[in-house]
């Protein structure tokens, strides 16, 4: 009998009890870093994914290269009080522009919702093949003159206008509450669920970049796994910028370079913002995405295990 099989009552209402004192603990600035760490039994804190555990990796899509699980590729990283982000609840990617056997990978994960994070017009380019069973939800997160990227001269020009992206999830209040929307509908909907951009890396990393600061998973964890997208899509962007370099010039493919993976400095931006206009990730989720503190604690009891 597994784990989540033979666990009490008791024993899930202990961890659960525990994510949600994670969740109290967490919006109090510095709290984490002084608390003891709880003495919770292993195992879920009362949410389990049937048939995931910490031994069970996210599969690899050839046909979406920046497909992974947001608990991380080693079994889940670790998170305050001594938990850990449970693996099979959030999924992460790139546009589900799926093969025929990559369709029937994601068909095996039991997906109660998709979160398209596109414009119209991306979607239009490239619309999703949502999994069996599972909802489709637009929320698009874009925001500013994205038509100024025509106009950039160099690669530090791209590296600035990825960092107006990052901060655009903090300062753009239209992002801010599509951002909260589904946030919300994270903490309610049960199952596994998904969310994507296009290239899976800059609104889907600052998804997984909030989620996995709302568990305390630590700030240098959190940009290890932004970086991933470099390792996961490393044979696409070497593909997209030999043929734009061959149509446009190998000087003008070295401008957007930078555009096509993700550097470090491009989440700090958006998280040097937040804590200029809120402090801390608790009160950007509280104040800046409406959360209510139910949603925070119901989203932490998902998370942690």
């Amino acid at each position: 009998m597994s784990d989540s099989q033979s666990t009490t009552p008791s024993r899930r209402a202990t961890r659960a009890t525990a994510a949600f004192a994670l969740s109290c603990a967490l919006a109090c600035p510095g709290a984490v870093a002084v608390a003891a760490p709880l003495d919770v039994p292993g195992g879920a804190t009362g949410y389990s994914v049937p048939g995931v555990s910490a031994s069970t990796p996210a599969p690899r899509l050839t046909s979406v290269d920046n497909f992974r699980d947001v608990a991380g590729p080693d079994g889940g990283y670790p998170a305050a009080f001594g938990l850990h982000v449970q693996p099979g609840v959030f999924y992460r990617s790139n546009a589900l522009a799926t093969s025929d056997a990559d369709a029937e990978i994601l068909d095996t994960l039991g997906l109660s919702a998709v979160y398209d994070l596109r414009t119209d017009s991306e979607v239009a380019d490239k619309p999703d093949r949502v999994p069996t069973g599972a909802a489709y939800v637009r929320h698009p997160l874009l925001s500013g003159n994205l038509s100024a990227a025509s106009d950039l001269q160099t690669p530090d020009d791209a590296r600035e206008f990825m960092r107006g992206i990052n901060r655009s999830f903090v300062t753009d209040p239209v992002v801010r509450a599509e951002l909260g929307a589904m946030l919300n509908e994270f903490a309610s909907t049960d199952g596994p669920q998904l969310f994507h951009c296009t290239e899976g890396k800059d609104r889907a990393g600052w998804t997984a970049a909030m989620l996995l600061s709302l568990v305390g998973v630590d700030r240098e964890t959190v940009y290890a796994d932004y970086l991933l997208t470099n390792e996961y899509s490393a044979e696409r962007v070497a593909a997209t910028l030999a043929a734009a370099a061959e149509a446009r010039g190998p000087e003008k493919a070295a401008v957007y370079a930078p555009m096509l993976g993700v550097e470090r400095e491009f989440l700090e931006a958006g998280f040097d913002q937040l804590e200029v206009d809120y402090g801390t990730v608790h009160n950007y989720l509280l104040t800046g995405l409406g959360l209510s503190p139910q949603a925070i604690a119901a989203l932490s009891a998902k998370l942690v295990a």
